[in-house]
Parts: C-alpha cells; structure tokens; sequence
C-alpha cells in the first residue's frame, strides 16, 4: 500500500512514496525457516517512506535508516537529521535540507519494530496524557462516547497501536528477523525501487542506525548476511539475497559490557572539562562497575545464561529473561544515571543544560496535522518513541546481552564479509559516549584488525578551511570523532555527516574523499594513536523552548507549571511569552487526532 505524498519534504524535481508492508498474523512462524520463524501471533504493518536521490539516474544505491530507543521513531533521523527537509516551527511547514542523504543515495526511512512511529499491531482508540506521558487505550469514555471527551492542550485523543507489549517483538534479534522478512517483501515487489522485481540499476543496500541502532545494525546486517549465504547454498529456497554494502552506526550502543565505564568517564572527565558529576559520584560509578556483584559481573552472568538458555535471542526463556533484565535494571540506575540524575546537563549533549532547547522536535506536530497524515496514507496518530516496545524488550533484558557472535563479533564478521563499516561519534554525547564506541572499535576482530590498530588518526577535511572530526580508518572500516557534536551527528554537524556518509558509501576515505579504496584497498590513515589531547572549547547553551508535544524533553517546571494553570500562552504548541500572540489550538480535536474508530 503506498502513498505519494506530494509537496511534503520534496520540489518539484523530486518526489517520494509512502506506505506499509503488511504482514499478517503467523507470517513469520509459518515461513518454517531456521533462524527466522518466531512466534507472532500479531500484525505487523510497517511504515516506510522512501526517497528516491535527487540526482537520480536510476542507479543508485540503497540506504536503510533505522533509528534506535528501543522504540524510536525513524522519523527523527528524516527530519532532525538526514532527510531531504527540516519542520520549521509552525509544525506545519517545512524547509529544505541542503545535506540531505538523498542527493545521491536513494534513502528509505523505517519505522521499526512494530508500532513504532506510524508503525501498528492494531488500531486502538486512546488519550494522550502530555504532562506523564501515559497513553491510554482502555479509557472508559462514557455514555457521549469519544464527543464528550474534550481535548485541552496537554490531554489529547486519537488513534493508536494497541500499546501491548505482546504485540511487538522483544528484542534486538527478533526485530532483524522480522525486518528481513519485511525487506524481502519491499526489496522485491516495490515497483518505484529500480533494483526490485525488475532486477534494474543498483541492487547495493546500506543500513545506517544510531543510538541502540548500534545493536540494531550489527545484528540485523549480520543476519542478512547469513541468510544470504544460506540462500547461495541452497539451504534456504525462500528469499532474496540482500546485497549488503555498507554498515554506518552513529553513536551506537554496542556492547554494554564495553562501553558502560565509558558513561562515568564522560560524565567526569571530558575533552570539553565539563564535570557533569563530582569525584564521589565518579568513584561511586566505577565500584558499581567492578565490584564482585556489581554491574561488569551481572552483565557476564545474563550473557552466560543466555549462551545456555536462550543462544539464539529468542527471548522465550523466563529465568535468562529475569536475569539480564536485572543487570540491565542495575546498571542504568546505579551507574549510567547518576549523571542524568545530578548534572543538570543534556543526555545527548553534555554542553547544553537541560532542558536542552536544540532539540526540539517540531515534526512530532507536523505529522500529526490532519493534512500530512492523509498525504502520507497513515491511520494512525504519530508517537515519537513507542513505550511498548521499550518495555517489550526490557522484559528479556536485551541490552546487555549478546547474539550468537556478539555485536562485536558481527561487526567482525561482516568486514570479513566484505560489508564496509563507519563507525561515527559525536564527541558531546552522553547516551552512548565516544570513547566507548572507540573501545569497541578497537575490540573488533577481523583479518585486518591488527592494521586497522595499528592506524592512526588522520583530519576529517569537511572543507578546505574545516576540520570536522579525526578519523582512523584501515580499508573498509573506520571510526570517527566528530567534534562538536551530540548525539544526533547530523543534526550538529550536517556538512561533515554528509560527507563522511557519501565517502564511506561510494568507497572513498573518510579523511579528504580524495582517496578510491577500490583502487587502494590496503590504505590506512597516519597519525596520532588516540585523540584525547584534542579539547574543545563549551558552546553557550540556548534557552529552553517548551514544546507541548514534548512536555518532558523541553519544558522547564516553571514552564509546565504556566501551562497547568492556565498562565501560558500557546501558539503551535510553543509556550511563547507575547500574551497578545492567539494560540493554535482549538480544544475540540481539529488540531491533532486522527477521527477515531468507529466515529
């Protein structure tokens, strides 16, 4: 089912499709293949929305973007980040990104898993409560049925996934499994992909994720690498093989077990002397981490019952569930928010104070304007972050633990593969710091890991007057700090996540795109073995912007207090301080939701 939802984040030179791909109830447990089939007693409908490359010969490569959550919307990373348009702050207009992807990479935005962003099980009429967050979908709406529920600006009605956490999959692996499945679907029957059923034009397929995207994409590429090869030996008769070219993780979360100290020593001790947390906290942290029974052990024992119980992520094995949720539990609490709990500074970016006012994401009110959902063929009202599926896999404990190879082992794996990786890091986040992903970088074992180590970090040339970042990089793989950047990479730096992104897709190196890895497959950057003697200088933090669709990740108490009690002023779901400015929204259900069920 697909949708071309023209004059939406396109010109007249371009244009892009939207729509689901559907499967049913036992789609994936009746496909009887090893490795694949799971228990899915649900729908799945996945939104997609593809865009074509603006300067498109009908040959260009594929890239997946996937963001990360669990739960998160894709929808970030095509409006915050890497689309071909930004939503100004109306919410209900938008203006061009000059570094979109898709100027020459056919991009195509994934909402996953299941009823993330505008992705559903099945439709539910329900409330959305702002001020807590809850959503709910078992309100008893009385005799005046949903007419005498009244929207205000922070109580809001519509349509919605089901909000059962049995109604999506429940960790990392499952997901890749029923994205392959989903892929095989789009990949080959999708008529506007060149490469589809017609077999035209470039077949190269990237997938590029961020956040726990970093165990979205190790994983979920692997997979699609093993089934390929098991598709080449015959063993498996159904599918398509995927070609796999390139895996891009932006701050990605790989391995807990790695990158956990990696939190307290951004939070403490930073290249920007930042000290976002006290000696005692910081100390406090890190016997967390080690102690016998502390956080580094807890991680080892949910792996090892895993590797016994549950080896291939199932997540149908209750006591490998119950432990590596509790070390999952125990290591948030008792060592990654201290930080978030104490500092006062921005989860995704340790320069801004919290609430962090660069962040606000005006398209969550965009893509719930009734005109933009009916362009884009959507029957469902758009959540930026899906708590269902956070939850569903906080019941297995997904992430501390590891698949078959590990994360790691993946990464490995799919360089021996001949897959390219880029490993790229904002180095003012918190949510998954850079050092760790640097650690993991250098984990990575492969038949060139030894060079790769033995590298150093060259410029990252994003101009000839700038230096974006600092790169080490041997053939295929490389790992870049990017400076002056939170979690979002694009979003802080989008010329120089633009060019890092075209020079890894079209085998080019990351340092000054002047050099074809085709041609030099052994080339390797020189320079300095670490980066941590470069520091950086703290940008002012912008004022806070409270944005009601995102009460908690942008308004101040003071704020959400003013708007409580009536003293705010509301125009677009901005709190503005111009009391002559009228607000937008009417309080009778024309603004935001969907008509629900049934009306």
């Amino acid at each position: 089912m697909t949708n071309q939802p023209e004059g939406i984040c396109t010109n007249t030179d371009t244009t892009s499709y939207s729509g689901y791909i559907h499967l049913p109830p036992h789609t994936l447990t009746n496909l009887s293949i090893p490795g694949i089939s799971i228990t899915q007693a649900y729908p799945i409908n996945t939104f997609f929305w593809y865009f074509p490359a603006r300067h498109h010969n009908g040959s260009s490569p594929l890239t997946i973007w996937m963001n990360g959550g669990p739960g998160g919307s894709s929808m970030i990373g095509l409006f915050q980040e890497n689309g071909p348009c930004v939503v100004n702050p109306d919410s209900n207009s938008t203006s061009d990104n000059p570094w979109s992807w898709n100027e020459y990479v056919d991009m195509l935005y994934v909402e996953q898993p299941v009823q993330t962003g505008f992705s559903y099980d099945v439709l539910r009429n329900g409330t959305v409560d702002l001020v807590s967050g809850e959503i709910d979908v078992d309100v008893d709406v009385g005799e005046g049925g949903w007419d005498g529920v009244r929207q205000n600006e922070t109580f809001l009605v519509g349509t919605l996934p089901s909000q059962d956490v049995g109604g999506t999959v429940n960790g990392t692996v499952n997901g890749g499994r029923a994205l392959w499945v989903a892929l095989q679907a789009w990949l080959g029957e999708f008529v506007e992909y060149p490469a589809a059923a017609a077999g035209e034009g470039d077949d190269r397929v990237s997938i590029w994720t961020e956040s726990y995207g970093g165990r979205y994409g190790p994983a979920y590429t692997a997979l699609f690498q093993e089934m390929n090869e098991r598709i080449e030996s015959g063993e498996v008769s159904t599918g398509k093989k995927i070609h796999l070219d390139t895996l891009g993780i932006i701050n990605g979360c790989v391995d807990l077990l790695v990158q956990v100290p990696s939190f307290p020593e951004m939070a403490y001790n930073n290249t920007y002397g930042i000290e976002g947390i006290n000696r005692t906290l910081y100390d406090r942290a890190m016997d967390n981490w080690g102690k016998p029974g502390g956080c580094r052990d807890m991680i080892v024992e949910c792996r090892d019952a895993g590797e016994l119980g549950d080896p291939l992520m199932y997540g149908d094995n209750e006591t490998v569930n119950g432990i590596c949720a509790e070390a999952s539990e125990y290591c948030s609490r008792e060592i990654k928010s201290l930080y978030t709990n104490t500092s006062g500074r921005g989860y995704y970016d340790i320069a801004h104070f919290s609430p962090d006012a660069a962040l606000v994401p005006y398209f969550v009110g965009f893509l719930n304007r009734p005109w933009v959902q009916k362009a884009l063929g959507v029957p469902v009202n758009y959540t930026m972050s899906s708590e269902a599926v956070g939850d569903s896999f906080d019941s297995t404990g997904d992430y501390p633990r590891n698949d078959p190879r590990g994360m790691i082992g993946d990464i490995g794996y799919l360089l021996d593969s001949g897959v390219k990786v880029a490993m790229v890091y904002g180095d003012r986040d918190y949510a998954c710091p850079w050092r760790g992903g640097e650690d993991v970088s250098l984990l990575v074992e492969y038949a060139e890991a030894e060079k790769f180590r033995a590298a150093g970090y060259a410029e990252v040339q994003t101009k000839s007057s700038y230096v974006g970042g600092l790169v080490r990089q041997y053939g295929n793989f490389s790992f870049t700090r990017v400076f002056q950047a939170g979690h979002e990479v694009p979003f802080y730096q989008p010329e120089t996540a633009y060019e890092i992104f075209n020079r890894a897709q079209f085998n080019w190196d990351i340092a000054t795109g002047g050099v074809s890895l085709v041609e030099n497959q052994d080339y390797g950057t020189e320079g300095p073995s670490s980066t941590w003697h470069i520091r950086n200088e703290v940008p002012e933090s912008p004022e806070p912007t409270c944005y009601l669709l995102a009460m908690n990740s942008t308004c101040t108490d003071e704020q959400k207090e003013r708007v409580l009690s009536g003293e705010a002023v509301v125009k677009d779901w901005v709190v503005v301080e111009d009391v002559e400015v009228q607000g937008s929204f009417s309080g009778d259900g024309d603004q935001l939701a969907q008509v629900p069920l049934g009306h």
